[in-house]
This record gives structure tokens, C-alpha cells and sequence, in this order.
């Protein structure tokens, strides 16, 4: 499922990756946190020229309510296995078939992004990632279109490297909102994204419930690859990032070595500000739950 706001270019180049997928058993959801009319007329075009399968759900434009509206999706969707993504990330011919081949119950993938210069942006057309040319390391190296060097080791082809270099990196696994999936069971155990969470660190705070649930991380940030191009963030609120830095220490509690301490919070692993609004249901609990 791809979350977008107003956004319809990008939205279109994306979903021309999903096109291009090697995986083809599977729906897209846009979840849409209350674009204009062209985000919906622009759906409905590929979804007539390509064929691919399209669900879009729509809530009016209220401020910042991407949580929201993605409960929705997770809540309405069909398929055991969600990954989850933003509009404006394109995803690499084998991304769904990587999160696919990756499930695991119990667990959730953690993918990673190749970060473009904004100057791509406008020069991108779906072409580029019809025919493969987006993640090809020669073509993004002619148009200095890498941000970072270190992403060309993303770009690999070999499996078997992509899998080790997943297993030397010192990145922390978390649940990142523009490449991450996991079982749609684990996501509605958690009871969805936190509806009280702006932007930004949104997306950390359900991985760190997870976590608390006893779902466990799988890297996979060079084998589940996305494309991003940078852009400009005037949204961005300290006070909002403040306010989500509080709600993401209290979700994580307590570090375990004080935990003997009588009073001190292990942590959640449920919100009562997501899918269902309230203290989770007694025939939801399961063993090793703690709020």
C-alpha cells in the first residue's frame, strides 16, 4: 500500500514500478490523505492503460492524517502480507517479490532506499523504470543522481551479496514508512499506526510496538529496494517531532536492564489511538501481552 498527498507525477512513475514487477500476484492501495481530483483522475488512467490492480481510498484533506488513512488501508485490505511504501518511492523490479520471499510470521521486513537528487525528479519518466534504467548503477552515475555514494551498494544484482551485505551492516532494523512489510495478523495485533503521530518518526513508533509484541526485524535494506528523490520537507514541525519523541519513549518503555525496579513501564504494544479505538479487546490479548 503507497501513501500520497498531492502528488500525482510522482504517484504515476511509482505505480510504474509495480507494473514492472516480477511478483505480479497483488493489489495496490493508495491511501490518500486528501489529494485534489488529479490524484484521482491520474489513478484511474494507468489503472485503464495498464490493467493493474487499483484500490484507492480517500479522506478529506484535514492536516497531516497519514496514520489515519493508512489504518484504513491495513484494516481494509485483502492480502496476508502488507508492504507498505509512499508514493513517491518507485520500487526495483524485485520488491515485491523480496518481501514475498522474506515473510516470515512473526517478523517484519525492513527495506531500504536509494536516495536521488531532487534535480532527477522532473526528468523522470516511467520508461526509466519500465525498462530497468532507474536502478542501473551507469545510468544514475551519468546523471549524478546519486545523493549518497555508499547507496551504490543497493543497486547490487547478486543476491547472495545483497544478503551479506544485509547481514555486515550496523544499521538498526526498524520499520521504516517507505519500504517495510509485515503480516497483516502482526500489523492489526498492534492495532495499526498511532493515530495521535505527525509527521515525523511516525512509521518508528508502530515498529517499536511490534517489537514490544515480540515481532522481530529482518534487514533487508539491500535486498528490498526502493528509489526515493529528495525533496524539500516545509511541513516539518519541531514542536509536532517534540510531541511524537515523547509518545515514541513512552511506546518503548523502560530499557530491560531496569526493569527489576517495581513501577517501571516495560513498554506497549497496543495504541488506543489506532484501527480500533480503545483499550485492546479481551479476546485479542495473547500470552507475553504487555500495555
Amino acid at each position: 500500500m503507497l501513501s500520497t498527498y498531492n502528488a500525482p507525477d510522482e504517484l504515476e512513475v511509482t505505480l510504474c514500478g509495480y507494473l514492472a514487477q516480477t511478483h505480479r500476484d497483488f493489489e495496490v492501495v493508495v491511501a490518500d490523505d486528501g489529494s485534489g481530483p488529479e490524484t484521482r483522475d491520474r489513478i484511474a488512467q494507468v489503472q485503464a492503460s495498464t490493467g493493474l490492480t487499483i484500490s484507492h481510498l480517500w479522506q478529506r484533506d484535514d492536516g497531516f492524517r497519514k496514520c489515519r488513512i493508512l489504518n484504513r488501508a491495513i484494516a481494509q485490505a485483502r492480502g496476508d502480507v502488507l508492504v507498505l511504501s509512499d508514493g513517491d518511492c518507485i520500487p526495483r523490479e524485485d520488491f515485491v517479490e523480496t518481501h514475498a520471499r522474506l515473510a516470515r510470521r512473526g517478523h517484519f521486513v525492513s527495506g531500504g532506499r536509494v536516495r536521488l537528487a531532487s534535480e532527477v525528479g522532473p526528468r523522470l519518466a516511467g520508461d526509466d523504470v519500465l525498462n530497468g534504467l532507474l536502478f542501473d548503477e551507469s545510468w544514475l552515475r551519468a546523471r549524478r543522481a546519486l545523493v549518497r555514494r555508499r547507496d551504490r551498494r543497493k543497486l547490487t544484482r547478486s543476491r547472495r551479496r545483497a544478503t551479506w551485505l544485509d547481514r555486515l551492516t550496523t544499521t538498526r532494523a526498524t520499520w521504516n514508512g517507505h519500504n517495510a512489510s509485515a503480516w497483516k495478523a502482526d500489523l492489526l495485533r498492534v492495532n495499526g499506526f498511532d493515530e495521535r503521530m505527525t509527521y515525523p518518526v511516525e512509521d518508528r513508533e508502530l515498529g517499536e510496538r511490534l517489537r514490544n509484541a515480540g515481532v522481530r526485524p529482518i534487514q533487508a535494506r539491500h535486498r528490498a529496494v526502493c528509489a526515493h528523490v529528495e525533496h524539500d520537507r516545509p511541513w516539518l514541525d519541531p514542536e509536532a517531532q517534540a510531541r511524537n519523541e515523547r509518545l515514541r519513549a513512552e511506546t518503548r518503555g523502560v530499557p530491560r536492564p531496569l526493569r527489576i525496579f517495581p513501577g517501571l513501564s516495560r513498554g506497549r504494544d497496543w495504541t488506543e489511538h489506532g484501527i480500533h479505538k480503545g483499550p485492546r479487546p479481551a479476546e485479542s490479548a495473547h500470552p507475553g501481552t504487555h500495555m
